[in-house]
């Protein structure tokens, strides 16, 4: 690198965002994801080690994704490539097997290569870069904010190891933010700016555990408030909200804060109150909360508190999350408030969640054998081991139905379904009476 190109990156990277230079170049910098990254955790062993299999990054933006690959690239001995799939070609990813092929015959020199949007790809460029994962040409590291399970080819999956970030928590955020306002070498602390309290909380808050968007804030704060008359910036909570384009509801000294707002909303679903839900709805949406956050906590009221009394409800607040993701505001505000006054006028129900739990905690704790004759007789000598002798077809009886033995020797009393008596489920309970008494 000649003085040129030094001064070009060091101009470049007092001139990048403050989420970029903020961004971490060792293990002991990064805030969160402790489950995959603590000490005595693989990924942690593996990046120390220098010995990194391929890797697939798995988690909502703002929560680490580039930032580990990143950190590889600072401790890795293997040469390190970069490509986002949003704008990438074929002829990028030949340029990079070329290159890599060339290190590793000529130096023995390994090859990472990180590919942001992985999920970007299509099948064709998923392909492409397979055999040369599998004869180690290169070592894939992949970034995405979709399940890869469903978005990543199969193969490519299966050799590599998936590892799933997680929202950053509150006080993780709060974390990064302290560290952007006041550190002088890679946040703005040159700026003699502070962040008040109420501020902080906030932008911690309504970030949703996106990093990046709670450094971006803070950067438009502290780059567009004049200084008070004590020479410094001081970033409100009204400056905070303007730079998040999110409102602050203002919350009385009742302790009705965003999380009791939330509490609210989905306690007068469960107690059948629409009016009261949809005024907590409207609530959220003015402050600006996250429409599929929203959406979300609908869906699990839907099953968790409605459950069968009203199957459908379930159906109304998935087909509502689907479509807000698809619309977004302001026209999903009306798909929300359709969804919410459903499910809070349904008939209500928590025996399916009764049941599984029920059922889980008796798993836990005893072991059981499924009866022979439910065992799966398909696969060679299985008959004559006694599996699946016995079993009758349920649709060659009257009404489809035949008394048989499904549980377990060990557990074959056991109840864990109870249907209610409320809407759809008492129509349910009393099919299964019906047939308990034949």
């Amino acid at each position: 690198m000649d003085l040129f190109d030094y001064m070009r990156e060091t101009k470049q990277e007092k001139e990048s965002p403050l989420a970029s230079r903020m961004r971490p170049t060792t293990l002991d910098e990064v805030v969160g994801q402790q489950h995959i990254i603590g000490k005595d955790k693989l990924l942690y062993r593996a990046i120390k080690a220098d010995k990194l299999g391929s890797l697939i990054f798995y988690g909502p933006p703002g929560t680490g994704k580039t930032t580990l690959a990143k950190v590889i690239a600072n401790t890795t001995s293997s040469e390190f490539k970069q490509i986002n799939a949003t704008i990438a070609g074929k002829k990028d990813m030949e340029e990079v097997v070329k290159g890599a092929k060339e290190l590793l015959g000529m130096y023995q020199k390994k090859t990472i290569l990180f590919v942001d949007e992985i999920h970007r790809f299509n099948k064709g460029q998923q392909d492409y870069l397979l055999p040369y994962v599998e004869d180690g040409t290169i070592t894939l590291i992949g970034a995405t904010t979709e399940n890869p399970y469903f978005e990543v080819n199969g193969a490519l999956i299966s050799r590599s190891s998936v590892f799933e970030l997680r929202s950053l928590s509150k006080d993780e955020v709060k974390t990064l933010i302290k560290r952007a306002v006041y550190d002088e070498k890679k946040g703005m602390g040159s700026f003699s700016a502070e962040i008040e309290d109420d501020a902080l909380d906030f932008l911690a808050d309504v970030s949703g555990g996106d990093a990046r968007n709670a450094l971006n804030a803070v950067e438009l704060g502290i780059l567009t408030t004049e200084r008070s008359a004590d020479g410094k910036i001081h970033i409100t909570l009204d400056v905070a909200s303007e730079c998040i384009q999110k409102r602050v509801v203002r919350y009385d000294k009742t302790g009705d804060n965003h999380y009791d707002t939330i509490s609210a909303f989905i306690k007068s679903m469960r107690g059948s109150d629409p009016d009261a839900a949809v005024y907590y709805l409207a609530k959220m949406l003015y402050a600006g909360e996250d429409i599929k956050f929203i959406a979300r906590r609908i869906m699990i009221c839907a099953s968790e508190d409605v459950g069968n009394a009203d199957p459908m409800a379930l159906t109304v607040a998935v087909s509502a999350a689907q479509a807000v993701e698809r619309i977004g505001m302001p026209e999903s505000q009306i798909i929300l408030s359709q969804a919410v006054t459903y499910v809070a006028s349904a008939p209500k129900s928590n025996s399916a969640t009764n049941a599984i739990f029920s059922a889980m905690e008796r798993v836990k704790n005893q072991k059981t054998t499924v009866p022979s004759h439910l065992q799966d007789a398909h696969y060679k000598g299985s008959q004559k081991l006694g599996h699946g002798i016995g079993y009758k077809y349920a649709h060659d009886y009257p009404n489809h139905y035949v008394d048989q033995q499904y549980l377990p020797d060990e557990i074959k009393d056991a109840r864990f379904y109870e249907p209610g008596v409320m809407g759809y489920e008492k129509t349910i309970k009393e099919h299964l009476e019906k047939l308990r008494q034949e």
